[in-house]
């Protein structure tokens, strides 16, 4: 793989507008090759050279210049504007052959350099911001194990607790800007004084003086894990439950700590999160670093073989004295957590500390694409066999064809939307990984268990086989007169199928990915309790995905009607002559769009983003066009009719609008890609454009029941409300990619790569 796709593929998605612009350098390169070809003399030579030498020199104040040797083409300066510091370069061939665009290829690269180096600086500096405030919710946690598990310690007699900031704060900001003068910020105490030793040893034996002395200072200076501390403090847990969430409504203010072993266990849990998160930031920063200086030493030697110049050595050097070039703050951040973690949370077990801090990557298996080729062919052959058994057998004209579509197929129709749905999301993945979306950040999935695409396509394959086989030995034993007596038998089938499915969704052991099927339960439990809990991004991509699957609920609720209260057995029932049923009918359609309703409020309390009460009112007209609509379906009269297809065009067009407009950033005019937005992660602008036109004709497709189509002359009815539903589950699909491409770009745009891990503490004033 050539070093730009590999660059490409190696960067943080959300911080790729903070890379060097390797493939702009590389176009430049290409202008200084065409241009250093031998061409007929020109009569404007003089002015040129000029022009260039001006372009070379001008705006320069140089501080401090690198020796010039003979043969080298460049010198590198470091020029300094207040507290800021930029890297320069001069070129001083610019009157050769082609050197205009050499000066060009040296100021673009000096632009990028510095890009690259003020915003790793500027992470360095949140990061040590964030090592200070972990340093004292860890004295808290200390002092709150103590008072726990030795109730009877006394305050004097507390041992040195462990403290992540030390006393080097201004040695850390100067390190950072490329004068390292002391230890970094990420001190630790006697605990791991052993760890700092040997480390300072492996450094040199200047930086072992200077160390001790700094050591010697955060020792003396480090105030014991008193106990005095903790009436100060307040324990900042969100609820975990509705009850809890209710009687945290109830408290005027946060509460204070009670010392119980429930209260301890959560704050360990919540800083153990905050370290990993933190530990993998300083990771990915120093994988930042070391990516960003592999590309510059890839530009400046690839200028070297095209120009056969000697630059890459000068401007290399520049480079290695930059804040880029020595991550050590960062290193000793790194190290220092490690020992903190592995002492206080992994009982000094490093294969256990670094097992768990280290960011999980999931392996892809060979099994899962092998069984998914299987899984399609089988079912593509079952599709086959039903197709023939239903032409041989002369089913669609045989007496029982509407007694057939009536009662067996909607309960077959819930789970071919199921398996749609699961496609129609593999498909997403596979197109969310290929435009580098980095979905499994924003859906909050745990690091090493999210589904792949191959994954999600083996799952709606391996239930499309079961499906379809259930289909099939349906038919079979329906039509085969030695097995037609076992009518309870057959028509059990449905119902089978369908427990099997929650049986596999509810299994407690390690199955079936069992860590993504315990995450849509929760997710589900979340949407039930709405109200009580902080609406996240897949709590409400969940609930929207729900909304496309109204057709599914019905089903379901027609489950209950059919085996519940139906005589099965003989293929009959009385649901719609049922009021119960009848009134559920209409609950069931507008329960998924009440929940998009009552999560905007949510937001719009917490939030107090007025954009909140908007969505929350496009929802709202939805579940009154919902209601509409399904009366209109039950055959309530014109008044109905009408009052279905007003609140149908009003809940349409407002939906179409905030869809293109809000959710997926587009029809602004004045973008950079008119009628579209500023960034685009698709190339082909007509992509955009057809999803536009296809989100309003599917969404014109809801409203078949409003417009009078229930029946066509070959098509039963329930057969033309499961195409419906078909085409609203495409719709979504559609959506599904366009609606987390705009949130990413939102990340990009804010640099937003990681979550922000609540911590356990609040304190007061005087605990700082």
């Amino acid at each position: 793989m050539k070093f730009g796709k590999e660059f490409l593929s190696q960067m943080v998605p959300e911080w790729q507008e903070a890379y060097l612009d390797y493939n702009n350098l590389k176009a430049i390169l290409k202008e200084v090759s065409i241009s250093r070809q031998p061409k007929a003399p020109d009569a404007s030579g003089k002015l040129k050279r000029k022009m260039s030498l001006y372009r070379a020199f001008s705006g320069l104040t140089t501080q401090r210049n690198s020796p010039r040797k003979q043969d080298d083409a460049i010198i590198t300066n470091i020029v300094h504007n207040g507290s800021e510091e930029s890297y320069q370069s001069m070129f001083f061939m610019s009157s050769d052959q082609g050197g205009g665009n050499e000066v060009l290829f040296f100021r673009e690269l000096d632009a990028e350099f510095n890009k690259v180096v003020r915003f790793y600086k500027k992470k360095v500096g949140e990061l040590t911001v964030e090592a200070e405030e972990l340093s004292k919710q860890m004295d808290i946690l200390v002092a709150l194990r103590i008072k726990v598990e030795k109730p009877d310690v006394a305050s004097n007699d507390v041992d040195e607790p462990v403290d992540l900031a030390g006393t080097a704060a201004s040695s850390t900001v100067n390190s950072i800007n490329g004068r390292s003068t002391g230890r970094s910020r990420f001190e630790i105490t006697q605990e791991v004084e052993t760890v700092d030793e040997e480390m300072e040893a492996k450094e040199g034996n200047s930086y072992s003086r200077k160390g001790s002395r700094g050591t010697t200072q955060t020792i003396q200076e480090h105030r014991p894990a008193s106990l005095d501390l903790l009436p100060h403090v307040r324990i900042n847990i969100a609820p975990e439950t509705p009850v809890s969430t209710l009687k945290y409504m109830v408290a005027s203010s946060k509460a204070g700590l009670s010392y119980k072993k429930t209260e301890l266990r959560k704050s360990e849990e919540l800083m153990t999160r905050a370290l990993i998160e933190f530990y993998q930031k300083l990771q990915v920063l120093k994988g930042y670093s070391f990516l960003n200086i592999l590309a510059v030493s890839k530009i400046v030697k690839k200028y070297d073989k095209i120009t056969s110049r000697r630059a890459s050595k000068v401007y290399l050097e520049m480079v290695d004295k930059s804040p880029l070039g020595s991550t050590m703050e960062v290193t000793r951040l790194i190290e220092r957590v490690e020992a903190v973690f592995i002492k206080h949370f992994a009982n000094g077990n490093r294969r256990k500390g670094m097992d768990i801090l280290r960011r999980k990557i999931r392996r892809e298996k060979h099994g899962i694409t092998f069984f998914s080729g299987v899984f399609f062919g089988c079912a593509m052959a079952l599709v086959a066999a039903i197709i023939v058994v239903i032409h041989l057998r002369n089913i669609f004209e045989s007496t029982g064809r509407s007694q057939y579509m009536d009662n067996i197929f909607p309960l077959y129709s819930l789970f071919g939307f199921i398996i749609l749905h699961l496609m129609m999301y593999s498909g997403n993945i596979y197109f969310w990984r290929r435009y580098r979306v980095n979905y499994s950040f924003m859906f909050g999935f745990k690091q090493g268990t999210e589904l792949s695409h191959r994954e999600v396509f083996f799952l709606s394959t391996g239930l499309a086989v079961l499906t379809l086989a259930c289909v099939l030995s349906h038919l079979d034993m329906e039509v085969d007169l030695k097995t037609k007596r076992f009518e309870a038998i057959s028509e059990s089938i449905p119902l089978a199928l369908l427990t099997v499915l929650l049986l596999i969704i509810f299994c407690p052991f390690d199955i079936i990915f069992r860590s993504s099927r315990f995450f849509l339960i929760r997710s589900a439990f979340h949407l039930v309790c709405t109200p009580f809990y902080k609406v996240t991004l897949e709590d409400f991509f969940l609930a929207d995905q729900l909304t496309s699957q109204v057709q599914a609920f019905r089903s379901l609720e027609f489950y209950i009607c059919y085996y519940g209260w139906g005589d099965f057995i003989r293929r009959s029932n009385t649901c719609k002559e049922n009021k119960v049923f009848e009134a559920f009918y209409f609950v069931v359609a507008i329960i998924p769009y009440w929940i998009r309703t009552l999560q905007c409020l949510r937001r719009l309390i917490e939030e107090k983003d007025v954009m909140h009460v908007f969505n929350g009112l496009k929802y709202f007209s939805t579940v009154i066009a919902v209601a509409m609509r399904t009366g209109n379906d039950l055959n309530m009269g014109m008044t109905w009719r009408n009052l279905a297809a007003v609140s149908s065009v009003i809940a349409t067009i407002s939906g179409t609008y905030w869809d293109i407009v809000w959710d997926w950033g587009l029809l602004r005019r004045n973008s950079k890609n008119p009628w579209l937005r500023d960034k685009l992660v698709i190339s082909n602008k007509s992509v955009y454009f057809a999803a536009i036109v296809l989100n309003i004709l599917l969404r014109l497709a809801w409203m078949q029941s409003v417009l009078g189509f229930r029946e066509a002359p070959f098509i039963h009815r329930q057969a033309l409300i499961a195409i419906v539903a078909v085409l609203e589950i495409i719709r979504r699909g559609i959506w599904n990619f366009f609606r987390l491409e705009n949130e990413h770009l939102n990340n990009v745009g804010k640099y937003r790569a990681f979550d922000s891990v609540p911590l356990p503490f609040d304190y007061d004033e005087m605990v700082r």
